[in-house]
């Protein structure tokens, strides 16, 4: 390390290829997968590379590099734990289907109060509502078969779901 401080880079090069193994070994103690493993050996050699001109040559270099080594795959660790802790398992009531009945159960579901609350709305909205909502046309197709920019089109179809929305817990007599 003190031949690569001045300069040197094969020695460099050299000390780097020979931390590799030695990390890697220290690595697999605190990680199972492969890949945990090698990205954890990265951090490390990378640690080493930000802070290589900290080193004092006068001072033993196992003693630095072990204690960059930990600071590294502890910060790896918790890392790895807090994205853990955010993680929901998903379990089968999580799941959606796409089929007709599906995620209907607790909704009051009324096709002609829909109809007719679409067939109310401005003819810009309920344009853009019968393109991209029911016939699930993209917003560049619904642009070029209207003639409007795809802005246009999603500001009307944004007023639009507001207008139905309103009009709808309305009709339902819910606040």
């Amino acid at each position: 390390m003190a031949r690569a401080q001045d300069g040197d880079r094969q020695a460099y090069r050299t000390l780097l290829e020979d931390l590799a193994p030695y990390l890697r070994s220290i690595a697999g103690r605190c990680f199972k997968q492969p890949s945990d493993i090698e990205d954890a050996v990265q951090d490390v050699l990378l640690a080493v590379h930000m802070v290589r001109h900290t080193y004092d040559p006068s001072r033993p270099f196992g003693p630095w590099l072990l204690a960059i080594t930990n600071r590294r795959i502890i910060d790896r660790l918790r890392r790895e734990m807090r994205q853990k802790a955010r993680e929901i398992a998903l379990s089968a009531e999580h799941e959606t289907f796409s089929g007709p009945p599906a995620n209907l159960d607790d909704v009051n579901f009324d096709e002609v109060a829909l109809g007719q609350a679409i067939d109310r709305l401005p003819p810009e909205q309920r344009q853009a509502i019968k393109m991209l909502k029911l016939s699930e046309m993209s917003l560049k197709e619904a642009a070029a078969a209207s003639g409007r920019s795809i802005t246009a089109l999603k500001v009307a179809t944004h007023r639009a779901i507001k207008s139905l929305r309103k009009m709808l817990v309305q009709r339902s007599g819910r606040p």
